[in-house]
């Protein structure tokens, strides 16, 4: 029998007891400790729970991320916020600035607020009711001064606690990831100190890399996050050329390539994804477009989304595509985007799709992104434990 690894994308929901200490830390000048202690029990205790799921690559739920102090931030982006040196909070969201228009040649991202999928569902995304994410957004910071790094003791304490949860659910430490963020999608914020978006993309490149050289030296597996890459397709007006967008994304590229220099790609893994908010995603830029430009990216494992409607048929861009030696893929196998839980038929199914076209050793079997503020908990345990179970069958089968 084949065994066929499983993961996910990061994010898994929080227990009410840590959001509740996290809120009376913020708004109270004690109980600093016995939050640090329950965040520590809660790592623990869902390392050990993705253990009894099946999940063979776990991580920290992204726990760590949604306690960031100073900022009232929980989602993949914003814990980045409280862990940059140089920023100040913006009076203007990202979703209330001005549209910004793009020529050819000149790509420029626009406002959160002007996507053009929002612009061509215009009631669905004004209407709560209408089933997809509405765009309400905290207070974004803007870049004020030099950034740099400051997350030396909150990203310490993330290792020592998925590192005590490792252990403890008997997983060797080399099988446990943590999630960062990519110098692309963290210079997506206002710039009021660098004379050009490059230059901004370029300095976040040595602010991460100090982050992404604390997980990795301790001899974790690091997850950059990095949704922008496809993303951004969809927040310029008017739609680019795939060209230009190529050439767009390039600099996101090598900026990302330059901060893991040196650090042995069998210890990163590249998310990518299209934004994962719910909503009709028609204006979403199809992966073959950039799939080169991924694989040029200096890392191992390789997670996209394959599993949600609208990117699921794009299984069929592997059988044109070489897969490097020494890459590894980690499609989406069960989606953050339905409340319905897969079968383990179809998850085998999917799993089965890619083996055959990359080999049964180079796929582990993940979410499309993450789970956590997405799908209620007990959806996200029957997914995962589907997923483990799909995984499985495939592997019986293959």
């Amino acid at each position: 029998m084949t065994t066929i690894r499983t993961s996910h994308a990061g994010s898994l929901p929080r227990t009410e007891a840590l959001i509740a200490a996290n809120r009376a830390r913020r708004d109270e000048d004690t109980g600093a400790e016995a939050f640090d202690e329950l965040l520590t029990e809660s790592v623990v205790d869902i390392v050990a729970r993705q253990r009894a799921l099946g999940i063979t690559e776990p991580n920290d739920g992204e726990y760590g991320h949604a306690m960031a102090a100073d900022f009232d931030y929980g989602a993949w982006w914003h814990y980045s916020f409280a862990r940059t040196g140089g920023l100040s909070l913006s009076e203007q969201g990202l979703w209330e600035q001005p549209a910004v228009r793009s020529q050819p040649g000149q790509v420029r991202l626009t406002s959160f607020g002007d996507r053009r999928d929002r612009q061509l569902f215009p009631g669905v995304y004004s209407d709560p009711a209408g089933g997809a994410d509405t765009g309400e957004q905290p207070d974004f910071p803007k870049v004020t001064g030099p950034i740099s790094y400051t997350g030396h003791e909150q990203v310490a304490r993330d290792i020592r606690n998925v590192t005590a949860g490792l252990e403890q659910a008997g997983y060797e430490v080399s099988r446990g990831f943590l999630n960062s963020l990519s110098p692309g999608s963290a210079s997506r914020i206002a710039n009021e100190h660098y004379e050009t978006e490059e230059e901004l993309i370029w300095a976040f490149a040595d602010v991460l890399r100090e982050e992404y050289l604390a997980i990795t030296e301790a001899g974790l597996i690091v997850q950059i996050d990095d949704p922008s890459i496809a993303e951004n397709f969809d927040q310029i007006n008017p739609e680019p050329s795939y060209e230009d967008y190529r050439a767009f994304t390039q600099i996101r590229v090598e900026a990302l390539n330059y901060a893991l220099r040196g650090i042995d790609p069998q210890q990163v893994r590249f998310h990518t994804c299209w934004g994962s908010w719910h909503g009709p995603h028609v204006t979403d830029l199809p992966f073959a477009e950039i799939v080169d430009l991924v694989l040029s990216i200096n890392a191992a494992g390789i997670t996209f989304e394959a599993a949600n409607v609208r990117h699921e048929h794009e299984w069929r861009i592997w059988e044109d595509t070489t897969l490097p030696d020494g890459k590894y893929i980690i499609p989406g196998i069960v989606s953050h985007a339905t409340n319905v839980v897969e079968h383990p038929e179809l998850v085998a199914d999917r799993i089965e799709r890619f083996a055959r076209l990359v080999g049964p050793d180079n796929v582990v079997a993940s979410t499309d992104c993450g789970l956590g503020g997405r799908v209620h908990p007990e959806i996200a345990v029957a997914k995962l434990e589907a997923l483990a179970r799909g995984a499985e069958i495939a592997g019986s089968r293959l």
